[in-house]
């Protein structure tokens, strides 16, 4: 899958672990660039499990339209498919058989807001 990132800081934080690591310790650091390994690996969304440990998933209220993996507990990588338009099945749900391309958003804790 292809990546990019919302902002060139977020992009060099996550794509280099010393700043990583500064920013949100080994342990976060490590588990980001797991998480990232794995979504460069996969070819589309669909294959990155909905299942532990990524446990992909689509979020919904003031997210929707938005996924996220499970980092450390309890933050989360967010991101968004890139696709212009975003791909979306019959039902109006995201076909994420189709999402190629992602935008990380941020790492978060989501249930902390």
């Amino acid at each position: 899958m292809i990546i990019i990132f919302k902002t060139n800081k977020l992009r060099k934080t996550c794509n280099t672990f010393k700043l990583s690591e500064r920013e949100f310790g080994t342990d976060q650091a490590r588990k980001i660039r797991q998480r990232l390994d794995e979504l460069y690996a996969a070819e589309t969304l669909e294959d990155i499990s909905h299942l532990p440990p990524p446990r992909c998933h689509e979020l919904k209220h003031n997210l929707k339209g938005k996924f996220s993996v499970d980092l450390r507990h309890p933050y989360r990588l967010i991101f968004e498919p890139a696709e212009e338009p975003v791909p979306l099945k019959e039902d109006g749900g995201i076909d994420k058989s189709k999402v190629r391309t992602i935008r990380i958003l941020i790492v978060e804790d989501t249930h902390g807001k």
